[in-house]
């Protein structure tokens, strides 16, 4: 039996997830008044952003083994917002508070600000039903 080789890394899967947030991001500006488009949005993003900040230390693990210990923690201080975002997010958005949402995703779009995503992306609608999941 031959080698077996995971082609959905930790890599992979934080970079699919920091386009959906770009995404999210974008419809979330794009909103008016709160409704449940808008939870679903915010909910997401914070579900995301916990997804992302799992994904750090998996990623840095092999660097680590190999003596890359400043590569290592370049990487963990680049994305560390990420977790540090997450309890802020799920917090207004369980208390409904726009204006902190608002706030965060602003922060949040600062640091994707580089982030590409094409107009003809395969992502969907990832955050259809993430207010529910928050809870």
């Amino acid at each position: 039996m031959g080698r077996l080789i995971n082609t959905d890394s930790t890599g992979k899967q934080r970079a699919r997830l920091v386009k959906a947030v770009v995404l999210a991001l974008r419809e979330l500006a794009r909103q008016t008044q709160p409704d449940d488009l808008t939870r679903d949005l915010a909910a997401f993003i914070a579900l995301a952003l916990q997804a992302i900040a799992a994904t750090i230390d998996p990623s840095v693990t092999a660097w680590e083994k190999r003596g890359y210990w400043v590569k290592a923690d370049k990487f963990r201080l680049e994305w560390q917002w990420s977790g540090q975002l997450v309890e802020r997010m799920r917090t207004a958005v369980l208390g409904e508070d726009w204006a902190a949402v608002a706030a965060l995703s602003a922060q949040i779009a600062g640091k994707l600000g580089k982030v590409k995503v094409s107009e003809k992306h395969r992502l969907g609608k990832p955050w259809v039903g993430a207010y529910r999941k928050i809870h």
